[in-house]
């Protein structure tokens, strides 16, 4: 059996993992790659996934960064099946429209661009009718009901506790009568979440392909992130100004909208302050979200069958239109404004951003991950300023960065979930990670529970055969010229001087906050010095 790692190797994006056994070949998800322009050139280069000769995918969860690349598989000859459950399926068949409609609007942007300069058109990575196409190869599963996509091959959903819907993978492989057992964690979600189950308990596994976003730090509860969520709507209505909230349009803008029911009930959400939800992928999700309470946890489903709507608010407000998200930003007076893109590199966000960020008394509010060359990272890092739309725009808003609502599994709940299957006979593959969480989940998980810890690189395969050691094979024709060091290094460069600043505006009695500051700076430091060690 072999797999080879087409995503999320050592980055939080582009899952795929692509495996081979016999004469079939399957995927374990297909996201899309974001980021940087190096991440983002992986999207284009689909022959290195050899559409055409995939049997099958099996689908963790909804998010594009685990499913976004489903339709350019369908454009360039995928024809088989997408196994996903039913939530996902329902929330991929707006998703994918949504991201193809995307992918048509910067293609026409571009080829409008490359026009004035003489040059040919820019190709769509996928349209419209690409998403309808590959949405007719979905079939539903259900949790803790195991199946065969092919033989040799059983699988079994278990309820990952991250967003509506998600799974982790238990795969049986039997090939030439030997029989192997692994698990996908997917997106592992944590514990006590305020919309979806805990994680169910895994199998035992020979190979387990472990998630390490958050390897590194744990959470705060979702008790702290309402007091937090409280504080940034106080601070901004107390001075007539506006809170922007990025979003996800899935799991995320829901949990948002739920804390601030809560607010509401106990008190905290003034009542002449309107909430727009600005983003019409998150309000078709929301729908989907009503339509599915058996996939939420007891309490949720409690408040839905008192006859209460927890997704609503006497001041909730939907903008669908262009011409309703435009008119937000020449609106007097404070208000809530949740939008996408969750990391800022798209949709109407940055709109809000450009016409926010500069004032003092605004809120910026991220509630999820924000990936490396983001927009949204830059903010979080203490960048002074930020382009948008051609324009440098100062940031005088106060950032607030609230981890309890990340749908990820922390640390110690990574080493939890571990604790149960982990003998010294299982060997772990950390994914879905950057190098500095799983540097030390590697560490962690060989101390306490005695495991052999892999972090495989992009477009590494490996070669599984039971009491054997695992064979990996690196092609460097592919791999190498997919990095540009100096790119890298001139952006880490920029990190570091947005840090510096930042250094300079505390105070020095915030001794804590300059300590951190510069752990940060001799992190970034080292980061440099492991690219210049590799260019």
């Amino acid at each position: 059996m072999k797999i080879q790692f087409l995503g999320a190797a050592q980055t939080v994006t582009g899952s795929c993992y692509m495996i081979e056994v016999g004469n079939r070949r399957f995927g374990i998800d297909c996201g899309m790659h974001q980021g940087n322009r190096e991440i983002e050139k992986r999207n284009v280069d689909a022959d290195i996934y050899e559409p055409e000769r995939i049997d099958f995918f099996l689908v963790t969860h909804a998010h594009i960064d685990h499913t976004g690349l489903l339709p350019r598989m369908a454009r360039m000859g995928f024809k088989g099946t997408v196994y996903c459950t039913e939530p996902t399926r329902d929330l991929l068949e707006i998703m994918l429209q949504d991201s193809a409609h995307i992918q048509e609007m910067e293609a026409e942007w571009a080829s409008k661009k490359q026009s004035r300069k003489g040059k040919k058109p820019v190709e769509p990575l996928y349209t419209q009718d690409d998403a309808a196409r590959v949405s007719r190869f979905f079939k539903t599963v259900e949790y803790n009901k195991s199946f065969e996509p092919c033989p040799g091959v059983r699988v079994t959903y278990r309820d990952a506790g991250h967003i509506l819907g998600s799974a982790f993978l238990e795969v049986h492989v039997t090939e030439n009568g030997d029989n192997t057992r692994l698990v996908f964690s997917g997106d592992l979600g944590r514990p006590n979440q305020l919309m979806v189950n805990d994680p169910d308990d895994p199998g035992m596994a020979d190979y387990l392909f472990l998630e390490s976003t958050y390897g590194d730090r744990d959470h705060k509860d979702s008790s702290t992130s309402r007091v937090e969520l409280a504080e940034a709507i106080a601070y901004s209505y107390g001075h007539g100004e506006k809170v922007i909230i990025p979003a996800f349009a899935v799991e995320r803008t829901q949990e948002v909208l739920y804390t601030l029911y809560l607010l509401d009930k106990e008190g905290k959400l003034p009542k002449d302050m309107p909430v727009y939800l600005d983003s019409p992928l998150a309000i078709r999700a929301t729908e989907i979200f009503r339509k599915h309470p058996k996939y939420m946890d007891d309490e949720l489903r409690k408040i839905m069958d008192s006859g209460e709507d927890p997704l609503n608010l006497p001041n909730l407000r939907y903008t669908l239109k262009t011409h309703e998200s435009t008119a937000l930003n020449t609106m007097e007076g404070p208000a809530i404004i949740i939008s996408a893109s969750g990391m800022c590199n798209a949709g109407r966000v940055k709109h809000h951003l450009r016409h926010n960020i500069w004032k003092e008394g605004a809120s910026i509010v991220f509630v999820g991950y924000q990936g490396q060359g983001t927009p949204g990272r830059k903010i979080v890092d203490g960048a002074q300023t930020l382009r948008l739309f051609g324009e440098d725009v100062a940031i005088n808003a106060r950032v607030f960065t609230i981890g309890g609502f990340s749908g990820h599994a922390g640390q110690s709940q990574i080493l939890d979930w571990v604790a149960p299957i982990a003998r010294p006979q299982m060997e772990v593959f950390l994914v879905h990670g950057e190098e500095r969480s799983q540097t030390p989940l590697a560490e962690l998980l060989r101390e306490r529970f005695n495991l052999t810890v892999h972090v495989p690189d992009y477009l590494e395969q490996i070669t599984l055969k039971p009491g054997r050691d695992v064979q990996v094979a690196l092609d460097p024709q592919r791999a190498q010229p997919r990095v540009d060091w100096s790119f890298l290094i001139a952006e880490t460069e920029s990190k570091m001087a947005q840090v510096r600043r930042r250094l300079e505006r505390v105070e020095e009695k915030d001794w804590v906050e300059q300590v951190e500051i510069r752990d940060r700076l001799v992190e970034l430091n080292s980061e440099i010095l492991s690219f210049l060690s590799q260019a």
